[in-house]
C-alpha cells in the first residue's frame, strides 16, 4: 500500500481541465482521496465539512483566490485548521507572486504546467520535512527561513535571533 494513499488533499483551481490534470496525477501516484473545488471560498467550505491532510491551491481563482484562501485560513478566527500545509499552483511565477504567497502564509510553492515530480517534491517537503509556524508581527504561517545558516552574520531581525557580539 501506498504511503499516499492515506492523504486526502483538498484541490482548489477555477479551471476544470487543470483540476481534472492534477486530481488523475496525485491518483495515478496513489494519493488516497481528492477533493474538487472551483475556488477558495468552495475550499473553506469543504474544510468546515470535513479536514483535509493538505490543500492545493491556484493563485488566480474567483471570487476567492488562492492568497486570499491562505489568509483566511491562517488568521480567521473561524478558521477550520491555521496549521493546514497549503501548496499553491500557478502560472504566474513572478518574484512578486511568490512573495506575495508567501507572506500570506503558503507553506510550498509550484508552477504551472505543473509536473508530477514537482508536485510530489511538494508533497514530499510538506510531509516530511515541515517547517514549523511562526507567529510574528502580522505574519503567522510556516518559518519563511528554509535553511539556518551556522556562520550568519546579520542582519538579525527577530529576538530569537543569536547575537554576535
Amino acid at each position: 500500500m501506498s504511503a499516499l494513499q492515506s492523504l486526502d488533499i483538498l484541490l482548489a483551481d477555477d479551471n476544470p481541465n487543470m483540476r481534472a490534470i492534477v486530481s488523475a496525477m496525485l491518483k495515478s501516484v496513489g494519493v488516497g482521496r481528492v477533493r474538487e473545488v472551483d475556488d477558495g471560498s468552495a475550499a473553506l467550505a469543504a474544510l468546515r465539512l470535513r479536514p483535509a491532510d493538505l490543500a492545493i491551491v491556484d493563485f488566480r481563482m474567483l471570487p476567492v483566490d488562492g492568497v486570499t484562501f491562505t489568509h483566511l485560513i491562517r488568521k480567521a478566527e473561524d478558521s477550520p485548521n491555521p496549521y493546514l500545509p497549503i501548496i499553491m499552483m500557478t502560472g504566474h511565477s513572478e518574484k512578486r507572486h511568490v512573495t506575495e504567497a508567501r507572506d500570506a502564509g503558503v507553506t510550498e510553492f509550484v508552477t504551472k504546467p505543473v509536473n508530477a515530480p514537482a508536485l510530489l517534491a511538494r508533497i514530499e517537503a510538506v510531509i516530511m520535512r515541515p517547517r514549523p509556524f511562526i507567529r510574528g508581527g502580522d505574519y503567522f504561517g510556516p518559518e519563511r527561513r528554509r535553511t539556518q545558516r551556522e556562520h550568519y552574520d546579520g542582519p538579525f531581525r527577530r529576538a530569537d535571533d543569536a547575537v554576535i557580539d
